[in-house]
């Protein structure tokens, strides 16, 4: 159950609180790079992308993306979590942290914690992974999760083409 906690983090479903955090995370340059850009750029576009996306997952799958927080401070610092996109024929793990929080090894502590949560708690065995074609941090990432590259693939609303991991089995 939520919230996970690891060594360092805590991981539990966004709130109304969060926007302000949301807003600084999806106009982050890396994010606009390498995941999208969102064309969130003020609190109540924040607040409308919390209901219409993480908020409106959690009611529809019981899972999607949660806040990652630093344990002692609080702090948060990225996203990360289980997703259901209408146009994978599996649930995908879905990450980003703040450009001045990586190098870390957050993002690998909450992939994880998040991994381990989705198979051992949600039963998703067979997990997939997208990234951008040039995300070389992102794609060891993955690898050093256990993903293996399966495809290139266009996604619906995404500009370029992507590549998928998968994890697990089916």
């Amino acid at each position: 159950m939520l919230p996970l906690l690891t060594k360092r983090l805590t991981i539990r479903e966004l709130d109304g609180a969060d926007a302000p955090f949301l807003l600084e995370l999806l106009n982050d340059p890396d994010f606009i790079t390498y995941i999208a850009d969102r064309g969130v750029r003020t609190l109540v576009n924040a607040r409308a992308y919390l209901r219409d996306g993480p908020q409106a997952m959690y009611a529809r799958h019981g899972y999607g993306l949660w806040r990652v927080a630093l344990s002692d401070s609080d702090e948060p610092i990225g996203i990360c979590g289980i997703l259901k996109r209408d146009s994978l024929p599996h649930a995908d793990l879905g990450y980003a942290i703040l450009t001045r929080h990586c190098g870390h090894g957050y993002a690998y502590e909450a992939a994880v914690a998040t991994l381990t949560y989705a198979r051992t708690e949600l039963g998703i065995e067979r997990i997939l992974a997208i990234t951008a074609l040039e995300n070389p941090a992102s794609i060891r990432l993955l690898e050093k999760l256990g993903f293996r590259f399966e495809e290139i693939r266009q996604l619906p609303g995404v500009a370029a083409q992507s590549r998928v991991f998968s994890s697990g089995v089916g």
